[in-house]
């Protein structure tokens, strides 16, 4: 299983008034395609057990209610399985979604949840998927480890101004400043709304000052009474991991960073417990491990104190620490490792360096420039290349994996710089300008493409949503990945919205290929960094592992645009199936607490990440 990053399958809600009806009921969405006659959908023959693949995405929720998993299944075109990413053993987890990751044998689905950053609980939740079948069978019983994290009772609690006081039972250590924590249980009594909220003490805060069993931070309420004894019986303060990242090429492991704790846990995939811990640099946001399974890489965004962050490099086996020499990049945010172990390539956002890692000596063999801003890098295995997104100055950047040139002007190996791709206005990418944010490549080699999107905030230029509205225009772009030529036919960019669940105009006969912006979708743009509380990828690509079909989400939209790279009829003598990259479908994310739509339906939830399986 390859693992491609958040993108298509998370998705956020408008935070608006919810349709109480809807609550967090998921039902599974079933489009078959095998026999054709569905209108939007191509004439396939019927999966079998030989060529079924799958495809997952992970899709967010409305503040406070969990997120949703899915399985595609590549063949049928078909949702198979869905569900919430909690469950009877973790009822208070999963809100917050931020990164998902399988077994390499694909037996586990695993999905990060940060949902202390909005006072919740944080939860890396498990699930088996469903396997040799196109049929809507779901997932298995979700299991779900206990994260350690560091926890007091709160004796006294107190409010001056808008600074909140708390004297703990215990003191917590190591809680750097500006770091979250999680006041819960703290009821005021003789509060009864909405006069006024008897839970206003509690929610997840910014720690401003740390002494032994003391810390305070600020609160937006005022004017909350002083409690202490019996009180606060029950109540407590938490310094939550956050988890944001997960990954490992081991079918008995699986690693996730912390951002709030800037550290590592193992999770024993034999016993689903945390079977060790590391701590690492500040706010860890990726990680990589070695395809042999001897070192992991890990991300540190930086904070307000280490600014610049860092790299760690971690022993698989027991997570003890080596040294990384030479890295002087400025907020490391992505990494991914070559398939023969022997490099680990990183990108910074801050100072914009794709940055080379030998893993045998864990130093830094080169550090080429990708601009300020970069996000993403994708590894195509195929043709030992590197794709790196630019939203920030509109750029690709595509690297091979070796031959470039050292200091001393010998070829080494190292990245060499063959293309420099423009998506900013005027381009012949995207004319009118566009934000690259992920690439993917189909296993062939014959193509790769990149997920974009335009954003406007007046003036939308598709006339079903109107021009005095703002808008977001998601796109796909198209490459012959020999010759870095524009490979969709009739236009730069491949409009991926469809009739249904979008609008057609009866008058032009043009489908809507525009959607009203969804706030929780926008990306931090730089120099705003990733944090566990921002969507980090408003639109995701990645590709099946048949390369079949291409999957983009679209976070504002709500739902996973399907494209058939080939002749959907390649095998059948004279057939006359659909033209290679083509929009068959959109497949709706789990429907969730939301905004109810104008056909009476509760809102989907936005998918945020895709990953491709077996």
């Amino acid at each position: 299983m390859k693992l491609r990053r958040v993108g298509p399958l998370a998705a956020m809600v408008l935070p608006m008034i919810l349709w109480a009806a809807c609550g967090q009921v998921y039902r599974p969405v079933v489009i078959p395609c095998s026999s054709g006659g569905v209108p939007g959908c191509p004439v396939e023959t019927p999966p079998t057990s030989a060529n079924f693949h799958a495809v997952f995405a992970i899709s967010a929720n409305v503040p406070n209610a969990p997120g949703g998993a899915m399985q595609i299944d590549v063949a049928g075109d078909a949702v198979i399985a869905e569900t919430p990413v909690n469950g009877p053993s973790a009822p208070n987890g999963g809100q917050n979604p931020t990164h998902a990751a399988v077994l390499p044998n694909d037996s586990r689905l695993f999905v990060a949840s940060a949902g202390s950053v909005s006072g919740g609980v944080d939860l890396v939740s498990s699930f088996s998927p469903v396997f040799q079948t196109s049929s809507e069978s779901g997932f298995g019983p979700l299991l779900a480890p206990g994260l350690p994290s560091q926890s007091a009772n709160i004796t006294a609690i107190s409010e001056s101004g808008s600074v909140v006081t708390v004297t703990l039972s215990s003191a917590l250590t190591n809680i750097p400043l500006g770091y979250t924590i999680v006041i819960t249980g703290v009821a005021i009594p003789a509060c009864v709304p909405p006069a006024c909220n008897p839970n206003a003490y509690d929610g997840a805060f910014a720690v401003t000052s740390v002494n032994g069993t003391t810390l305070q931070f600020t609160d937006t309420a005022t004017g909350l009474p002083a409690l202490s004894g019996g009180q606060v019986a029950g109540a407590t303060a938490v310094f939550p991991p956050q988890p944001v990242f997960l990954n490992s090429t081991q079918n008995t492991a699986m690693y996730a960073a912390n951002y709030n704790a800037n550290s590592v846990f193992v999770i024993n995939t034999t016993v689903f417990a945390v079977s060790n811990s590391a701590p690492v640099g500040a706010h860890p946001v990726a990680l990589a491990e070695m395809p042999d399974a001897l070192k992991l890489y890990v991300a540190n965004e930086g904070d307000n104190v280490t600014p610049n962050g860092s790299i760690s490099s971690l022993n698989a086996q027991d997570l003890s620490p080596n040294v990384v020499t030479g890295f002087t990049g400025v907020n490391p945010v992505w990494a991914v490792a070559r398939t023969d172990s022997q490099k680990i390539y990183v990108v910074t956002e801050g100072d914009g360096q794709l940055v080379t890692i030998d893993t045998a000596t864990d130093t830094v063999t080169s550090s080429l420039p990708v601009g300020a801003g970069a996000n993403f890098i994708y590894y195509d295995s195929h043709l030992n290349r590197l794709y790196v997104t630019n939203p920030v100055t509109d750029m690709l950047y595509v690297f091979s994996d070796t031959g470039g040139v050292s200091g001393t002007g010998a070829v080494a190996d190292i990245p060499l710089q063959i293309a420099a791709i423009s998506f900013a206005a005027n381009s012949a990418p995207c004319p009118a300008g566009c934000s690259p944010v992920s690439v993917t490549a189909l296993p062939d080699g014959s193509r790769f493409y990149v997920a974009s999107y335009e954003s406007f905030a007046t003036g939308c230029p598709d006339p079903i949503i109107g021009s005095a509205s703002a808008c977001m225009v998601p796109g796909l772009t198209i490459f012959n990945a020999n010759n870095f030529a524009l490979q969709y036919p009739t236009a730069p960019t491949l409009t991926l919205l469809t009739d249904p669940p979008f609008t057609v105009d009866s008058t032009t006969n043009q489908y809507q290929y525009a959607v009203p912006p969804v706030t929780a979708c926008v990306s931090p743009v730089f120099p705003a960094l990733y944090t566990p509380g921002a969507t980090r990828f408003r639109v995701f690509t990645t590709a099946s592992v048949d390369g079949s079909r291409v999957y983009v989400s679209i976070c504002d939209a709500g739902v996973i645009a399907v494209i058939n790279t080939t002749d959907s009829n390649i095998n059948n003598t004279g057939g006359t199936g659909t033209t290679a990259d083509t929009v068959v479908n959109n497949l709706p994310a789990a429907f969730g607490s939301g905004p109810e739509q104008s056909n009476g339906e509760p809102a989907n939830e936005n998918p945020i990440f895709l990953l491709d399986g077996q």
